[in-house]
């Protein structure tokens, strides 16, 4: 029931679209939008047109060919007679082994050396500066020429671990030999292996999973789950008691005891690379386009992560510092429990576009040789098959995921580690 004093009831209008305040930004931004899909759709069409005009119609009937070509490092198994569709899926895997490896390599020598260049130490300090300097202001493409070319001039041949006195020796207990071809490291083996599970059945894409890395990964992820217990139920008897239990000896037990059942059930063994003719044979290869690459883009991407670290570090008012001090704290136990959490706000949000762009300037891997998704997919595959506009666009799709996948995951570590105000 209204009364006298309530206001009339206003009906909603169609001029209330562009007259009306509270309805106006939303018809505006509906009306861009519906005029961006029609100028697109508009491209897309005139594109497919023309193409098709021109004999070369939009079709992906060309992965199903067999690549003829072959890739040199590689995860799963690949012959030059597999189609392009497995090819392109073994250059996105290569793609991706170099993206974790360099942000993760990336992400500690960068924490390390933003650190050391908030040293007392002046030496340290000016160490630091110098490889933070150097190494953001020379391109990368150089920098991967610059390390390929020392890892195939400085590093001995094969045939230098030959003979009774060899020139050079395997290193880590005879298990790893360091060459100009590569490094060679053991693998790892099961005597008693739980075999493998095939996920696709089509030839093109077949890909086997093995069991036992499925099970490594189980006890691996509930080993975790149960650390986390642990110390959840140690953090609670802290808040009520004031005392936190000793309970590292504790997790060390959950985490490495059923581990070693497992791989002592599996029958698990190393193999080691031997020398063989005229190279290392056995063990896994990692060439050194990979490594480059890896050494590169990591060290690369440090000196950007680092200067970040020391931002991050500088916004924390030094009055905390001086708390922690008054407490007691050490400086080392300051900078890890004090300095580096309220810090971490700070650092997340930029570093997220390190890890991008090192994520993408792995597309320089051709440089190198080394078989990536770009040259793959968008090297040789579209040179031999003319389908540019086809891989161009897969190409852009994938980084467009990668790209999002990695942001996503970053923000979600964000807010877990955000600071929660009153």
């Amino acid at each position: 029931m209204t009364t006298l004093t309530d206001p009339p009831k206003e009906h909603f209008r169609l001029s209330m679209l562009l007259y009306d305040t509270r309805y106006r930004s939303a018809t505006i931004q509906v009306i861009a939008l519906i005029g961006f899909m029609l100028l697109a759709a508009w491209i897309i069409s005139n594109t497919i047109q023309n193409l098709e005009a021109l004999g070369k119609p939009v079709e992906f009937g060309f992965f199903g060919e067999p690549a003829s070509y072959d890739i040199n490092q590689r995860l799963l198994e690949y012959t030059s007679r597999d189609s392009h569709l497995r090819a392109a899926f073994i250059g996105l895997l290569n793609t991706l082994v170099v993206a974790v490896l360099g942000c993760i390599t990336a992400t500690i020598v960068g924490v390390f050396v933003g650190v050391l260049r908030l040293s007392n130490n002046w030496l340290i300090a000016r160490i630091m500066t110098v490889y933070v300097e150097m190494f953001r202001n020379v391109p990368v493409l150089l920098w991967i020429v610059l390390a390929m070319a020392i890892l195939i001039e400085g590093l001995p041949a094969p045939n230098a671990f030959r003979g009774d006195n060899p020139t050079a020796t395997m290193d880590l207990f005879n298990s790893v030999a360091v060459t100009n071809r590569g490094v060679y490291i053991p693998e790892f083996l099961f005597s008693r292996s739980l075999g493998d599970i095939h996920l696709f059945g089509a030839s093109s894409i077949r890909f086997n999973v093995s069991l036992d890395l499925i099970a490594v990964l189980v006890v691996l992820a509930g080993s975790i789950f149960f650390m986390r217990k642990v110390s959840a139920r140690a953090s609670a008897k802290q808040e009520a008691t004031g005392d936190r239990p000793t309970i590292w000896h504790i997790q060390l037990g959950i985490l490495f005891v059923p581990m070693i059942i497992l791989l002592s059930l599996l029958g698990f063994h190393l193999g080691y690379p031997e020398l063989k003719g005229f190279n290392f044979k056995g063990g896994t290869h990692m060439r050194n386009s990979l490594i480059a690459l890896w050494l590169a883009l990591s060290l690369y991407t440090a000196a950007f992560i680092a200067e970040i670290v020391r931002a991050g570090i500088l916004a924390v008012s030094h009055g905390q510092t001086e708390a922690a001090s008054a407490l007691g704290l050490r400086p080392g136990r300051t900078m890890r429990l004090v300095i580096l959490p309220q810090a971490l706000r700070v650092i997340i949000p930029p570093m997220i576009s390190n890890y991008l762009n090192l994520t993408k300037n792995s597309s320089l891997a051709i440089a190198v040789g080394y078989m990536d998704i770009t040259g793959t997919l968008g090297g040789i595959t579209m040179n031999q098959t003319g389908r540019e506009l086809e891989c161009v666009l897969l190409l852009m799709l994938v980084y467009l995921c990668i790209s999002l996948s990695i942001s996503a995951v970053m923000n979600w570590y964000n807010n877990s580690v955000k600071l929660v105000e009153r």
